[in-house]
């Protein structure tokens, strides 16, 4: 029986990216988007598919595979995943600017419950927010899911079936 060619990082990572952009899309059309469990979903996503990336890559390799093999592929999937999320997350903001002024907004009334910040102190945060309120979405989407994606790599490294072939075992010819 002949062999299917294994399924790449980039095809794994594009594959996972695409539920979690049809995912965040959806929570976001739904107005789901300030609920906590619904923030909780796209990680626990994303952490399923990498581990799924990284079992399938033992499988695909005939459990001929270490650890730092498994680990490298699955970390690469969660880059691609990051690069993509962060992509999609930035021309969502330029479609819908309305998402920032909400955010925006959001974060006024968490600051707003805390008595011992002043109305002074919201308006500045808020200013430097809605200024690099780009550069905070991007370090927050790297961060997030290079932390969760390296540790499901971690995981993933860990649960994979190896059993690898020694380099200093003799063959006998």
């Amino acid at each position: 029986m002949e062999k299917s060619n294994p399924i790449t990082a980039i095809q794994k990572g594009l594959i996972i990216s695409g539920f979690l952009i049809v995912l965040s899309t959806s929570i976001y059309f739904l107005g789901l988007q300030t609920e906590k469990w619904a923030q909780w979903v796209s990680y626990i996503i994303l952490m399923g598919g990498v581990l799924w990336a990284c079992i399938s890559y033992g499988k695909e390799n005939d459990n001929n595979v270490s650890f730092g093999n498994v680990f490298a592929h699955g970390f690469k999937v969660s880059a691609i995943i990051t690069c993509m999320m962060i992509i999609s997350s930035t021309l969502f903001i330029f479609l819908f600017p309305e998402i920032k002024e909400n955010a925006i907004e959001i974060a006024r009334a968490e600051m707003e419950k805390n008595p011992q910040i002043t109305e002074e102190q919201i308006e500045m945060a808020l200013s430097m927010t809605q200024k690099w309120f780009m550069a905070f979405m991007i370090g927050g989407i790297l961060l997030a899911y290079l932390i969760f994606g390296c540790i499901a790599s971690l995981i993933g490294g860990a649960v994979t079936k190896k059993n690898p072939s020694n380099p200093f075992e003799q063959t006998n010819m």
